[in-house]
């Protein structure tokens, strides 16, 4: 079966701050065709995302199909506040890498 990587199939994969405490992702499509073909495939998941981004469940605040936008949204909570000692990231533009190589089928 023939696959593509999610980053040949959105047009915008990013993630950044929701407030202090929490990131969001947003996977943007450009065409209805390729938004249907990954939603519709269920590899973008709660379970996915838990499972990519070694994180519980609990900590996934909202996930959302966005069909009039063609997105896939969701938010994960910090593990601890942007800015703290020690965080890493404290935009949050750095934590969508993990999603560009998620294969999804095509054919």
């Amino acid at each position: 079966m023939a696959t593509r990587t999610l980053n040949d199939l959105a047009k915008t994969i990013r993630s950044k701050n929701a407030g202090t405490d929490r990131i969001t992702f947003d996977i943007i499509f450009s065409t209805r065709e390729n938004y249907e073909l990954v939603r519709d495939s269920k590899l973008i998941s709660r379970e996915t995302i838990s499972s990519l981004f070694n994180i519980d469940d609990e900590r996934i605040s909202d996930f959302v199909t966005f069909d009039p936008a063609n997105a896939i949204k969701f938010t994960i909570q910090r593990p601890m506040p942007s800015g703290s000692p020690g965080e890493g990231d404290i935009f949050g533009c750095q934590q969508y890498p993990p999603l560009l190589d998620i294969q999804i089928p095509v054919s």
